[in-house]
């Protein structure tokens, strides 16, 4: 189904993706609604109307769905029961449910990965302080113990070392099931954004090298710098992963590159991603706008890249004098949030042909 200019876009969540989806859904002549808990979200304010209810207030949700042409959603954990609730009710969700199942579940992510061909880090599942036990003299003696569900910008992992107060780590994290993941000795991140339409033809943005401070992403350059064959070889494994997935939207998939080249899929993200907020500036077409363009039917733009391009995340307070922190010359951002919380992503700056 393609939609005509005009048609109503839903989008399930109100934070900065939503915002900046509903804006570039605006410029290809679509309106759209934002569902989402919280009143006055960024998303929101940009958007023709929102509804503000329970994500898994089904008739609510179901209610505001069925005044769309299609919906789509901004964020990972949206409850698969939700989605799948919709689609049997009639409605139209791109991406489906799948991506979202794949993505919500770390042991199911990584097996997911590993099944399509993409290699990861050693992993194991851990459910109690004895699988931790086993898993830690499984994985030489260390690891990153991340809770399965619900973790993200660093949040919900600890680093654990046989002889470590292991009962300590897993009460952190609530006790809650987990994978015990391998420690990497990369040499640089990477990521790909591709793009998949409603006819599964796939465009893939330029890997950017991504740069972490304290588990969030500071900033991203394109071009990498990368090996034009490591490139190539995550361009395609993104691609496996969004077929195998039938996934249509973008999507992100993101690389541990290792000193001898190899690439490991760290994390997939079913959705727009932060490392491709730089593609607006840079790109014929912005990840944004072909998000709107593939959910709604219509023909993938073109990823032509037509400058160097270096994104740098806005947290907390900086969002307060982003002209003074930024560098000169860039391109900001705001996401419109209504509290400076420190590390909190507030907006991002973009500078272009340096």
């Amino acid at each position: 189904m393609t939609l005509p200019v005009g048609a109503r876009i839903g989008i399930i969540g109100g934070g900065q993706l939503g915002r900046m989806l509903a804006g570039a859904a605006a410029r290809l002549g679509f309106d759209t609604s934002v569902y989402c808990p919280e009143r006055d979200c960024p998303a929101a304010r940009v958007a023709a109307d929102n509804v503000v209810a329970d994500y898994n207030d089904l008739p609510a949700l179901l209610s505001w769905a069925q005044t769309c042409d299609v919906v789509t959603y901004e964020f990972e954990n949206v409850p698969v029961g939700a989605v799948n609730h919709l689609t049997a009710s009639g409605c139209l969700v791109r991406p489906g449910a799948r991506s979202l199942e794949v993505a919500q579940d770390r042991l199911q992510e990584k097996t997911f990965l590993s099944d399509c061909g993409v290699q990861t880090a050693g992993f194991r599942p851990v459910n109690n302080l004895t699988d931790l036990a086993s898993a830690l003299e499984e994985l030489g003696g260390s690891g990153i113990l991340k809770t399965r569900r619900d973790g993200y910008d660093g949040k919900g992992q600890r680093r654990v070392s046989a002889g470590d107060d292991l009962e300590g780590a897993f009460a952190d994290l609530n006790a809650q099931p987990c994978v015990l993941e391998e420690i990497i000795p990369f040499t640089c991140e990477v990521s790909t954004l591709v793009a998949r339409s409603i006819t599964g033809e796939t465009l893939c943005y330029d890997v950017p090298r991504n740069e972490h401070v304290d588990g969030v992403l500071h900033r991203s350059i394109v071009p990498s710098g990368a090996d034009a064959g490591i490139e190539e070889a995550a361009r395609e494994a993104a691609v496996r992963v969004a077929d195998a997935l039938g996934h249509v939207g973008v999507l992100a998939l993101e690389f541990f590159v290792l000193e001898d080249g190899q690439l490991l899929a760290n994390e997939l993200a079913p959705r727009v991603h932060n490392s491709g907020h730089w593609t607006p500036e840079a790109c014929v077409t912005g990840q944004f706008e072909q998000h709107i363009l593939a959910v709604s039917g219509w023909p993938l733009g073109p990823v032509t890249r037509l400058f160097d391009a270096e994104m740098g995340n806005l947290l907390g307070a900086d969002a307060l004098t982003p002209f003074e922190v930024s560098p000169q010359g860039s391109i900001v951002t705001l996401y419109g949030k209504q509290e400076a919380k420190a590390g909190r992503k507030m907006g991002h700056w973009v500078r272009t042909g340096f």
